[in-house]
């Protein structure tokens, strides 16, 4: 039960307050550690392979035990003092708010016809290179990452937080942020980057599906295509590099009716890459706005569902 109720608070206080920029981000602090060990590790280790897998055993080590270990001392001095710790944790692990406040940014200049402004804010949450998209590829970009993103912020921590709580929820972002820093396809990272994005791929994988699935159903509450997003589901869901990237892509292209991904530039090459979807209309600047929605109410399904099954296993225990 106490899982249900510190997944509860979390998820609210996200919703409320967001990630304020004042207050130093777990996932800043980890990012830094991964860049310091990386430049520790290129200096004194020649194969970058093996290099690369200890970078991702340390700082998955250090990211489940730092928490793990202070909540089991904070536990031994008061159960609610350690229950406190644990919701802040889990609170700075959902990324809710803080998706919908990044993705605006992009919307509102972009509404406005200020497209160095979109590109600018744009390439803040996006990895492929934004200075030459236009209005319909920033649209695209954006509308994409916040699809991806509900998984990756929200559901797949959420997963992992109802199965182990802030460690196991902790471990999840480290693996994610590790992929997201050095998981790249190229020359710097291809061998370097392999162990991050092979373990993200497996992290991911049962989390994407969930979420798609419930991406359908929160399609039919937002009065959107759930047909269709589902038809898009089954047909494109592969239509990605990584085995799950396209998941939860395809569901909003369909629940839109829109056509997304498609060739992209990444460190000034191009990148060859299947559409998913039917360009059935334009997609718009407003589809910024609907795809934040089924965000938002898939975010809130996933919780519902998650505090459901832990209350179904904590009653048969």
């Amino acid at each position: 039960m106490r899982y249900l109720f510190v997944i509860g608070i979390a998820f609210i206080l996200d919703l409320i307050f967001g990630d304020p920029y004042w207050l130093l981000h777990p996932v800043c602090i980890i990012g830094k550690a991964i860049s310091a060990l990386e430049k520790m590790l290129r200096k004194i280790v020649k194969n970058e392979l093996f290099a690369g897998t200890v970078l991702v055993l340390v700082i998955s080590g250090l990211a489940f035990f730092v928490p793990f270990l202070i909540l089991y001392l904070a536990n031994t001095l008061n159960y609610y003092l350690a229950m406190g710790i644990e919701i802040y944790f889990c609170y700075q692990i959902f990324a809710v708010k803080s998706l919908k406040k990044e993705s605006m940014k992009v919307y509102y200049p972009l509404k406005e016809g200020n497209y160095p402004e979109a590109r600018k804010y744009l390439s803040y949450i996006v990895g492929r290179d934004t200075q030459n998209l236009d209005a319909k590829g920033i649209t695209k970009a954006t509308v994409e990452t916040i699809a991806e993103n509900t998984t990756d912020g929200v559901v797949a921590p959420l997963f992992y937080m109802a199965i182990g709580g802030a460690p196991l929820a902790f471990l999840y972002k480290a693996i994610n942020t590790m992929d997201s820093m050095i998981g790249y396809r190229n020359e710097k990272y291809e061998k370097f980057g392999k162990v991050a994005a092979r373990l993200d791929d497996i992290a991911n994988f049962i989390p994407a599906r969930i979420t798609a699935l419930l991406m359908i159903a929160a399609s039919a509450l937002n009065g959107l295509d759930y047909k269709n997003a589902f038809r898009m589901f089954l047909r494109d869901r592969k239509n990605h590099k990584s085995p799950n990237s396209a998941q939860t892509e395809s569901v909003c292209a369909g629940a839109l009716n829109v056509q997304l991904a498609g060739n992209a530039y990444y460190f000034g090459q191009l990148v060859h890459k299947p559409t998913i979807g039917d360009n059935n209309r334009e997609i718009v600047a407003q589809d910024i706005v609907l795809t934040n929605k089924l965000m938002y109410t898939t975010s809130v399904l996933a919780v519902i569902a998650a505090m459901i099954v832990r209350g179904c296993i904590w009653w048969m225990i």
